[in-house]
């Protein structure tokens, strides 16, 4: 396998604010920091393009980890301007959400394809002009009965999902790691038949 000579960009979802750390839409957060913590422990540092940054190394691979200081429906301009600063092609951006239609903790890789009515990724899309990059989709599960899923997503784990949500960052922190080192379809063939 060629390795690009760049950069990759890795991309956590989330909100700002410590009202928001806690809720499940800022799950695509927590695992970027999981992975900031293999890649040298070292912290964010605030960039010029409206993102929390950290340069460093994981999968083999020179990466940039960030997490966008807007809001979750505003994430693309931050997004579009790393893109352009780092001189990284589309193509190697990864980022990380978090996903109504999966089953809590379960993990799922793709490149491209809809959005899902997922507000980050949708800016993302429009702000870079294609939808042909890589995401990781961490699964949250969908609410109960009629619980609005704006509502579900801005709120905290429940007690259960609580008790194995490091472990499911861990292998979301994981499968972005096999992504960088080893493609998307390897990858996705050893993740895919480990969670759900």
């Amino acid at each position: 396998m060629i390795v690009a000579p760049g950069p990759a960009l890795v991309v956590g979802l989330g909100n700002p604010g410590p009202g928001y750390a806690e809720t499940r839409h800022n799950v695509g957060f927590r695992v970027v920091e999981s992975l900031a913590t293999r890649a040298g422990g070292g912290r964010f540092g605030k960039h010029r393009s409206n993102a929390d940054v950290l340069e460093g190394r994981l999968g083999g691979r020179r990466v940039v980890l960030a997490k966008p200081r807007t809001f979750m429906n505003l994430s693309g301009g931050p997004v579009a301007g790393l893109l352009k600063y780092f001189s990284v092609p589309a193509e190697e951006l990864v980022v990380v959400h978090d996903d109504l239609d999966l089953g809590f903790g379960v993990v799922r890789l793709k490149r491209g394809g809809g959005e899902g009515g997922h507000n980050g990724l949708r800016s993302i899309s429009g702000s870079i002009g294609t939808r042909d990059y890589l995401r990781v989709r961490f699964g949250i599960g969908r609410p109960s009965g009629r619980q609005d899923p704006a509502d579900f997503v801005l709120k905290r784990f429940s007690a259960t999902e609580r008790k194995e949500l490091e472990l499911a960052v861990d292998l979301a922190a994981d499968a972005v790691e096999a992504l960088l080192a080893d493609g998307l379809e390897p990858a996705q063939n050893r993740f895919h038949a480990l969670s759900g």
